[in-house]
């Protein structure tokens, strides 16, 4: 099903494409595309003039790899925000918690986001949720979001591609639509 056609304010939020999130001890991650997906929804955006949000993780332990002025905090140059494009640091998962975030976009009346970036199952998905509940009409980029293989509480290893799925589906109930990058861009431009 393709999403109905996006508003001329309809807002693009990337979360948390900083330089840390390449850092290997992460582990083995899905979806190795994800980074073109991401870029193509930006360029998208961009070539329509909507708004683009900017999501930064920082981190409040100075141990961390997104602690404040540690490399890996920096956006990814590829992602780097353009000067009239808006920044939200957050030091949550959820990009709406003491953020101001949902303040911004109410005064500019965006009623549609669309989420894309990482990690599916922590950053991404917290932001959905919120988006949800706050009645934001919410589209989440499947194909622009990756994760990382996931041990559980009894020791069992999740491979990323099943993480991100479940994530995705966990999504998808109640919170917001799920989308490929093909499915938003078409929609954006009217197909």
């Amino acid at each position: 099903m393709t999403p109905k056609p996006f508003a001329a304010n309809a807002a693009l939020l990337i979360i948390d494409m900083q330089n840390g999130i390449n850092r290997p001890t992460l582990g083995r991650r899905n979806n190795p595309g994800a980074e073109n997906n991401i870029e193509r929804l930006l360029q998208a955006w961009r070539s329509t003039r909507r708004p683009i949000v900017h999501v930064r993780h920082i981190s409040r332990s100075p141990e961390s790899i997104f602690w404040p002025g540690q490399s890996g905090a920096e956006f990814q140059p590829r992602f780097a925000p353009s000067a009239h494009e808006h920044v939200v640091e957050k030091n949550v998962p959820d990009a709406f918690a003491a953020t101001g975030l949902e303040r911004w976009l109410h005064v500019r009346d965006i009623g549609q986001l669309v989420i894309a970036g990482v990690i599916t199952n922590n950053s991404v998905e917290a932001t959905a949720r919120s988006a949800g509940n706050l009645g934001f009409e919410a589209i989440v980029a499947s194909d622009a979001a990756f994760t990382f293989d996931l041990r559980d509480l009894s020791g069992r290893l999740w491979p990323a591609e099943d993480v991100h799925a479940l994530s995705l589906a966990n999504m998808a109930m109640d919170y917001a639509a799920v989308r490929s990058t093909e499915e938003i861009v078409g929609a954006l431009e009217g197909r």
